[in-house]
């Protein structure tokens, strides 16, 4: 998957990307803890061989975890954020998904654009909830919010 965003290129995430996604979410404050095992379903948004984007994808079956979702505070405003959102939807109907899951403290605006709805945490299912993102990285006080897949993508 290589999309190109104007002068940007959205691709699949390799190892080498590591420090850089860490130094991004940092910069941005968001967690960090148990990204790395799901590396190969993490895009990243590249000017140049800067990263300057990230949304992460976690699978569990027929249903993901979308996170990470993060821009460099330079580029923010420019609807990237966006993109990769878009692109992690498709790279998950292309994995097959068919109910994506979402925690967030500070986007609860940002995602009903694409269609997601809040829900309770008790309507996640049980490999999600397992999660460190639902265990340990975002508090229970965090909104939780769901897609359904079947539709045709948002644009």
């Amino acid at each position: 998957m290589r999309k190109s965003i104007t002068n940007e290129i959205v691709g699949r995430a390799v190892p080498t990307d590591w420090p850089q996604i860490v130094a991004l979410l940092k910069s941005v404050e968001l967690p960090i803890d148990g990204l790395e095992e799901h590396l190969e379903t993490t895009l990243v948004l590249r000017t140049g061989n800067e990263i300057i984007g990230c949304a992460a994808l976690e699978l569990y079956d027929r249903f993901a975890l979308l996170h990470s979702v993060a821009v460099a505070k330079a580029y923010q405003g420019k609807s990237m954020g966006q993109d990769l959102t878009k692109a992690c939807l498709d790279l998950a109907r292309e994995c097959g998904v068919k109910q994506i899951y979402l925690l967030t403290e500070i986007a609860g605006e940002f995602f009903p654009r694409f269609g997601f709805r809040p829900i309770g945490r008790a309507d996640v299912p049980a490999a999600v909830q397992e999660s460190v993102e639902f265990t340990s990285a975002c508090p229970a006080s965090a909104l939780v919010m769901m897609l359904p897949l079947e539709q045709e993508p948002v644009s």
